[in-house]
């Protein structure tokens, strides 16, 4: 009898001991949480295991541990998630803006390219139709008149083009953030997971 009630007390001491150890180890998680959370530090099982001064395994095995870092990091990443997602959104709306400003200027080129050559075609027709009638001078005049409209309308033409090339550049640039957004996206909802 004396055999089998001897490694009782050592075994419920040994057991009491274990549990000392483990509670003062998940409270040491927590404090390690708690400083990460302050530090704005990113919270993951490496982390909190070197604070902690725990191993991962213990991490892992521990029920409370593990759901104390799940809730830290679930609710970082929705933070994150909500500023990343306050950023793209800024972005878009810049880029969208820029692409609407751009697409209105083109417009507004390609009508006044339009209303310039109709003012061409009818200078030519006047020209034409009085050219017996006028003087030297009056056939200079109206010759530099041309001319100059005629650079007006290369002027356009090169503005038309520098509008199309900044609306093109504006549309890559939207597309770029889509795909960033999508790939922020895809980054959370993998750090979420782990």
């Amino acid at each position: 009898m004396n055999g089998s009630a001897f490694p009782e007390p050592r075994t419920a001491a040994a057991l009491a001991a274990r549990r000392r150890s483990t509670k003062a180890a998940v409270g040491r998680v927590h404090e390690a949480v708690a400083r990460l959370r302050r530090e704005k530090a990113q919270i993951s099982v490496a982390a909190v295991a070197r604070r902690a001064g725990v191993s991962r395994t213990f991490l892992y095995g521990n029920p409370e541990a593990r759901s104390a870092i799940a809730a830290a990091t679930a609710e970082v990443g929705e933070h994150r998630t909500r500023i990343l997602f306050d950023q793209d959104d800024e972005r878009e709306a810049t880029w969208r803006e820029r692409a609407l400003n751009a697409e209105d200027a083109l417009k507004a080129a390609h009508a006044e390219i339009l209303a310039q050559r109709e003012r061409i075609g009818e200078l030519l027709g006047q020209v034409r139709d009085l050219e017996t009638e006028w003087t030297e001078e009056t056939i200079q005049r109206i010759t530099t008149e041309n001319t100059t409209l005629k650079q007006r309308v290369r002027q356009l033409i090169t503005d038309n083009r520098t509008l199309d090339e900044r609306l093109k550049a504006a549309r890559s640039n939207l597309r770029f953030q889509d795909r960033r957004v999508a790939d922020l996206e895809a980054q959370i909802a993998d750090s979420t997971v782990r």
